[in-house]
């Protein structure tokens, strides 16, 4: 069997253990949510690394909705140039710098019925913890998604001591196993494949379809970002830009308007 199929194989078993031990932890998840969004409120997402790609596949994007607020900082997460200015050098330093989220929070207005979900491979690192610990200093619900077996695996480098799993409400694994990567490959002495990313977009887009059913079932319309092949042209461009403007709506608040 050829590398490709192996690493399918592996993704298949990543949905599967996501199936078999994170529902309950996926439908308090989207309780949490559905309590914020349905209170006219957010829920805050941060991440560093690569894990910002998760916070994208929550919104905005075709299937979902406002209520799910990006903080998605460029010099921790912009990875595109590699070397250079804007380099992963100075990302993945950055990262570990203590007192960075609090900078980040004084942007923002931010109270109940507010909530957190920050995603982390490892949730170890330091600013992540800070963002976390600040969740908790607010009395605000916190939700992680991490690769739990990599995170136990993982020294904690916050001066606290902590991980992100030590003070999280929700918990929820992105089935990975620890280092990520997934395939091995004869000749090679490391893997290749990453698989976090899989395991995250299948915990994560979850969590956004329960929401929106609790949502509904309590008498709130999501507005969902829906594609012209299934609503017609014009029914999509309104339904967007009623997305977008309900978005800002609920930012304002956020942002002490």
């Amino acid at each position: 069997m050829n590398a490709s199929l192996r690493y399918m194989q592996e993704t298949q078993k990543i949905i599967q253990r996501i199936m078999d031990h994170e529902m309950d932890a996926i439908e308090q998840a989207a309780e949490i949510c559905a309590n914020s969004i349905a209170g006219d409120g957010l829920v805050h997402m941060f991440a560093t690394g690569h894990s910002r790609i998760l916070i994208e596949e929550m919104y905005p994007r075709h299937g979902s909705f406002p209520g799910f607020h990006s903080m998605v900082e460029l010099s921790l997460t912009f990875h595109n140039q590699v070397v250079g200015s804007n380099g992963q050098r100075q990302a993945m330093f950055i990262e570990h710098i203590e007192g960075l989220a609090q900078q980040i929070l004084k942007n923002f207005v931010i109270s109940e019925p507010d909530s957190f979900m920050i995603f982390s491979n490892s949730g170890v690192n330091e600013v992540i913890m800070d963002m976390g610990l600040e969740a908790k200093k607010m009395g605000l619900p916190l939700i992680v998604i991490v690769s739990k077996e990599h995170s136990e695996k993982s020294t904690p480098k916050h001066s606290s001591g902590k991980k992100l799993t030590d003070i999280a409400d929700v918990v929820i694994d992105n089935g990975t196993p620890a280092g990520d990567a997934l395939v091995d490959i004869d000749g090679m002495d490391v893997p290749v494949g990453p698989g976090s990313t899989v395991g995250g977009a299948a915990v994560i887009n979850a969590i956004k379809s329960l929401t929106a059913e609790k949502l509904v079932a309590r008498g709130v319309q999501p507005k969902v970002l829906s594609s012209s092949i299934l609503v017609g042209s014009e029914k999509s461009k309104e339904g967007f830009e009623d997305s977008y403007n309900e978005y800002r709506r609920r930012l304002i608040r956020a942002l002490g308007g």
